[in-house]
C-alpha cells in the first residue's frame, strides 16, 4: 500500500485523508510526501520518506495525481538503477493508496527546500528540475549519504 502524507493545500485538490488506524506502507521505499508547485500548471512534488527523492509530474488532472505517482516512482527508480522486479514490485504495492495528513516535520522541511530551489528554476524541464534536486545535498542525509540521489542507491543495496 502506498502513503502519501499531502500537504494540506494538495490535499485540498487531490481529496481528504483516507488512512485508517493501524495501516502501514507496504511498499519497500515506504511512505512518501506530497505537496504541490503553485505553478501555472500546477506541478506535484512527491519526496521518500527515507530517502527524500524527489519525484516530479504534472498535477492536472488532480483527480488522476494520486494514480498517475505511481508510474511516475517507477520511471524515477528506473533512472537511479533499481531492477525490474523491485520496480514491479513496488508498482503492484502502489495499487492500494491512502491519503493521510504529514507527519513528519523534517521531511515537509525538506519539501519546503525544494520548492524554494525549484521556484528559481522554472525554466527547466521536470525530469531535468527532478534530477537536479535529487543530487541537492540535504541536512538530513550529511552523516549518511548527502543527497537523495545516493541515499536510494544504498537502499537499493539492502
Amino acid at each position: 500500500m502506498l502513503i502519501l502524507r499531502a500537504t494540506k493545500k494538495l490535499r485540498d485538490r487531490i481529496g481528504t485523508p483516507d488512512l485508517r488506524a493501524g495501516e502501514q506502507s507496504t511498499t519497500a521505499l515506504g511512505e512518501w510526501y506530497a505537496t504541490r508547485f503553485a505553478w501555472r500548471p500546477d506541478v506535484l512534488l512527491l519526496v521518500n520518506e527515507p530517502t527524500l527523492l524527489p519525484v516530479l509530474l504534472p498535477l492536472a488532472p488532480a483527480a488522476t495525481a494520486v494514480s498517475r505517482a505511481a508510474d511516475r516512482i517507477a520511471a524515477t527508480m528506473t533512472t537511479y538503477g533499481a531492477d525490474y522486479a523491485m520496480i514491479a514490485a513496488e508498482v503492484e504495492q502502489m495499487r492500494t493508496r491512502r491519503i493521510a495528513p504529514t507527519a513528519n516535520r523534517s521531511v515537509v522541511g525538506i519539501m519546503t527546500e525544494f520548492t524554494f530551489l525549484a521556484d528559481r528554476s522554472r525554466e527547466r524541464e521536470l525530469d531535468d528540475l527532478e534530477t537536479w534536486l535529487a543530487a541537492t545535498p540535504c541536512s538530513p542525509l550529511y552523516r549518511t549519504h548527502t543527497t537523495p540521489k545516493n541515499a536510494f542507491r544504498h537502499s537499493l543495496a539492502r
